[in-house]
């Protein structure tokens, strides 16, 4: 047991100095977009016919602290950012946690969801799929895999639109209903969200689960070819016993270690999907700052937060991978 807990201090240790240094990569692209955010800030005023002078941007940049150096800047960021004050959006002159407020947060609902949906189907799916010999379910199997690896989630999430909208007269658009799109969080609010939200969580777990399907099918049946199965059988043992105690045990080691990639894959196709259902989310704020207002401040902070939840989970999948996988246990009492 104290090896273990050495094992999980270590690992919590090095997530957070990925922290740090995935924090100070993003600020380093923060600073290095041509202009600094008073720069940005006063352009997009001359746009809307604010005359500007070079006093007004000096003034702007000590106010916002620009003038102290690099590494200062960085330390009074990194040190908000992890109590979850990234101070003010650059264009927006808004508090960045106020504007994101509860966004990113249902983002990553989603995408979690749609990754548990994935993984509930695929992995006792392609078990039974990997150690059955029955060729039509096989085949059925192979063809929803294929079809769900090559449909967009675009092009499903349209197709699911136009039913709706022609059969049922329902766009199935936005989390919530108009009556509580602005109203404060209550019982009644998460419910009216569960009733919008399934949608997105299976537009996104489709190819999710296709993915993950083929993923567990060729691990299981690479695993039950192995020498340790035949020995097992020998041993008297059949069935899910033995697919559960010895080859699922093995196969599934590396789906959990895949956790943060799945998890940041299915992040990056939300905003694709949150533009064709008109949702409101992280993802298409993140695409805002980028594309069209160039405020890194605002981009900065969803992406550190995405990084954080991304460290997080591959964290916690450190620490079930030692549990589940007798191998790592050894490794770490040595």
């Amino acid at each position: 047991m104290l090896q273990f807990g050495r094992f999980a201090l270590m690992r919590a240790a090095m997530a957070f100095i990925t922290l740090l240094i995935v924090s100070f990569v993003v600020f380093s692209l923060m600073e290095l977009v041509p202009g600094d955010c008073a720069e940005r800030y006063l352009s997009y005023k001359q746009t809307q016919g604010v005359a500007i002078s070079i006093a007004d941007i000096e003034s702007e940049r000590v106010r916002l602290g620009l003038d102290r150096p690099f590494i200062t800047r960085w330390s009074t960021w990194v040190v908000g950012a992890f109590q979850g004050d990234f101070g003010d959006s650059c264009i927006l002159r808004v508090n960045i946690a106020d504007l994101l407020g509860t966004k990113f947060w249902i983002s990553l609902a989603i995408a979690m969801s749609s990754l548990l949906l994935a993984y509930s189907i695929a992995v006792p799916v392609g078990i039974i799929a990997a150690s059955s010999r029955n060729a039509a379910l096989n085949n059925s199997l192979r063809i929803f895999s294929y079809l769900g690896l090559a449909m967009p989630n675009f092009l499903l999430a349209l197709m699911i639109m136009l039913v709706a909208t022609v059969y049922f007269g329902e766009t199935l658009t936005g989390l919530f209903s108009a009556e509580y799109r602005d109203a404060d969080w209550s019982w009644a609010k998460f419910v009216d969200l569960l009733k919008h939200a399934w949608l997105p969580i299976f537009i996104l777990g489709w190819s999710a689960t296709a993915f993950a399907l083929q993923t567990v099918r060729a691990l299981m049946s690479d695993e039950i070819g192995k020498l340790y199965v035949t020995a097992a059988k020998a041993r008297g043992l059949y069935g899910a016993k033995l697919l559960w105690r010895y080859p699922a045990r093995h196969a599934l080691a590396p789906i959990v270690n895949s956790l943060g990639f799945d998890l940041n894959r299915v992040f990056n196709e939300l905003p694709i999907v949150a533009l064709i259902l008109t949702l409101s989310e992280a993802g298409s704020l993140l695409i805002d700052a980028l594309a069209k207002s160039n405020d890194q401040q605002l981009a900065g902070a969803i992406i550190f937060l995405l990084t954080a939840s991304i460290v997080t989970l591959n964290f916690l999948t450190d620490i079930l991978l030692a549990i589940m996988d007798p191998r790592i246990r050894k490794s770490i009492l040595r």
